[in-house]
């Protein structure tokens, strides 16, 4: 595709809004949509399937190869690390399910742990047998696809965590984010997760983080690990403000103890409602990708040349809230956007 070629391709999936989007770690055309009916209040779910085709100079488009139906709405989508064709979603009925999208119909497994919505899933991708996903119900679960129930169990909150994921630097590190306004970072290997002979994290759910960032006084929606600097992470969400913070002050003298601190780098001021999505792009360790309830997605650098300016790129298309946005891994201009429009674009940065 040309860069001069920035027109977006579009597709549009009447009666079903969009929460999510992921494009495929193994084939540069793959998309991945987790859509709900009725706005995500009420009613079915959707995994659409979806292609990105080159066109003739430049040009593309988007065409819906299949679609799986669900009785909830899905939230988030994850592509597995370990097999091109499967991916895991998580619903509002707490279910997680897994799917081969060269079978038709059903998911090849689920599983029903968590008491309330799962709003985000992500598949680790050092660890990539091992997949994460937090609840409204406040914790996290982590899950080997071949296991009937969850490995782990994070008592990560007191109230709902929006997004957990994996560090891309470290196996064994996860962060959360939730409505409390904190970001915390789990550490796995800690002293402070050891069980004794008559316990198991699946009875004893685990809680203590070894960093925990007073974030915003709202509700935290988004946060991303950079992927070029370990312990460098992008937070969002309901105060408009997208902050990058420094938290290698994980490394505490206790590591059993909580340790809270981390040092705001960047803030990035400009949209007009929360933030719903952040995103870092996995080419460049300064820019990065947000989607908001203001109905745009912006491109941002945290390091811009001399006199320039943060906001790179307005892109707006959207006619309701933009709830997803995602970096192509392939061809480092490309972003997907996906909205409560029920439209999905692929457009160059």
């Amino acid at each position: 595709m040309n860069p001069a070629r920035p027109i977006p391709a579009v597709l549009q999936t009447p009666g079903f809004a969009h929460y999510s989007v992921a494009w495929s770690p193994f084939h540069n055309s793959r998309i991945a949509l987790a859509s709900a009916a009725n706005f995500g209040l009420v009613g079915n779910g959707r995994l659409h399937m979806v292609s990105l085709i080159p066109g003739v100079g430049g040009s593309s488009a988007v065409k819906l190869d299949k679609q799986y139906e669900t009785q909830d709405g899905i939230y988030d989508v994850a592509w597995s690390e370990l097999h091109e064709n499967q991916l895991v979603t998580g619903s509002g009925d707490g279910t997680l399910k897994l799917w081969d999208i060269l079978l038709n119909n059903f998911p090849i497994r689920s599983w029903h742990e968590h008491s309330r919505e799962v709003f985000s899933v992500d598949w680790s991708n050092i660890k990539k047998d091992t997949f994460a996903s937090s609840s409204w119900d406040g914790n996290v679960k982590l899950w080997t696809p071949e296991m009937p129930r969850s490995v782990t169990t994070l008592h990560a909150h007191l109230s709902c965590v929006y997004q957990a994921l994996f560090s891309p630097h470290q196996p064994d590190i996860l962060a959360t984010c939730s409505t409390d306004g904190t970001m915390k970072i789990f550490d796995l290997r800690s002293p402070a997760y050891a069980t004794g002979a008559a316990t198991n994290s699946f009875t004893h759910p685990l809680s203590a983080a070894v960093l925990t960032v007073p974030a915003s006084g709202a509700e935290l929606l988004s946060l991303d690990w950079n992927k070029y600097r370990p312990f460098v992470l992008a937070t969002a969400g309901v105060d408009k403000m997208v902050k990058v913070w420094d938290c290698r002050m994980i490394q505490s003298a206790n590591p059993s103890a909580q340790t809270i601190g981390g040092v705001c780098e960047v803030q990035l001021p400009g949209h007009e409602y929360a933030v719903r999505k952040v995103q870092w792009s996995p080419h460049h360790p300064d820019l990065l990708a947000t989607a908001s309830y203001d109905m745009t997605c912006r491109i941002w650098s945290t390091n811009p040349s001399a006199g320039g300016s943060k906001l790179l790129q307005v892109h707006d298309p959207h006619t309701e809230f933009a709830a997803g946005c995602s970096w192509s891994l392939y061809d480092e201009g490309l972003i997907a956007s996906c909205g409560w429009d029920g439209k999905l674009f692929v457009f160059r940065a």
